[in-house]
């Protein structure tokens, strides 16, 4: 039997191909987050990006930055993806009924997208295709980040048009100590400077902390990293909209692979129990 081609595969939550659209720096996907298609805008096509989180699903990935990005390909591609969604078939041909729901437009893809020299300008691309095509207050505009980047001034610029939009900042959050941090994202942060950034974005647009939760080696996080992680969710608390909780839908391509599992939805729950004690709203996404 001859497969089906990647731009004609359904799409599904445990399918995030960014090569399915044949594009290089727009893609569609079917979100259980965002609840519904999500268009992505790939800034990090090279596969690269300043962290390594050990559940990462992107092949072949590298430590380092997002090229210079390719402006006018990004809205050539941008306007073709929309006009089938909104105009064409993409719907029908593609997305499980149940899913057939054009829900947001999000910054993610193979890295950081922050780390590309121009965010700002790919931000405002974004926008000015969604007034063409009517869809602001329609859809949402998002932002999916580590948070590295935000003291970056064209970072803030972009935020500060995705305010403007009524956009949302996704901030990566998923453990509250160093050593955790490091475990999990392979990088050496200090939590203190970690709670001046979310606070920094989250007084610049709506942002909410999106938090990675599974078991490694069979054990779940311990309480002491989870008392890190709400010690600093209570910090910023007052510049955040809530905490989204979300488990593995799709294997990591990394080498942590074998050791990672996914945890049950009562255990997320009662996570989310302790996050919704210290007053703040909560999402799950088993």
């Amino acid at each position: 039997m001859t497969p089906t081609p990647a731009q004609d595969r359904q799409l599904n939550i445990g399918d995030h191909d960014r090569a399915s659209s044949g594009m290089r720096y727009v893609y569609p996907v079917v979100s259980r987050r965002a609840g519904g298609v999500s268009v992505g805008i790939n800034l990090n096509p090279n596969n690269a990006c300043n962290w390594r989180c050990i559940y990462c699903q992107v092949p072949d990935l590298k430590r380092g930055a997002a090229p210079a990005t390719d402006l006018a390909l990004l809205e050539s591609e941008l306007r073709e993806m929309l006009r089938d969604i909104l105009q064409g078939e993409f719907m029908v041909r593609r997305v499980p009924e149940e899913a057939r729901r054009f829900e947001d437009i999000a910054f993610s893809g193979n890295g950081e997208p922050t780390g590309s020299p121009d965010f700002r300008e790919a931000v405002a691309l974004v926008l000015k295709l969604m007034d063409e095509f009517s869809l602001r207050n329609r859809i949402a505009v998002r932002l999916i980040t580590n948070g590295s980047m935000i003291v970056k001034p064209y970072v803030q610029q972009g935020l500060d048009l995705l305010n403007e939009a009524a956009g949302e900042v996704w901030f990566k959050l998923d453990a509250g100590s160093r050593e955790g941090i490091m475990r999990i994202n392979s990088v050496g942060l200090d939590p203190a400077g970690v709670v001046r950034r979310l606070r920094e974005a989250g007084q610049r647009c709506t942002t909410w902390v999106q938090t990675c939760c599974f078991a490694r080696d069979g054990l779940a996080p311990s309480d002491d990293e989870i008392s890190a992680w709400l010690g600093l969710l209570g910090q910023a608390k007052d510049n955040l909209a809530g905490v989204h909780l979300y488990g593995l839908a799709r294997p990591s391509l990394q080498v942590e692979a074998p050791r990672l599992a996914r945890l049950p939805r009562e255990w997320l729950e009662m996570l989310a129990e302790r996050v919704s004690q210290i007053g703040l709203k909560v999402r799950i996404s088993p």
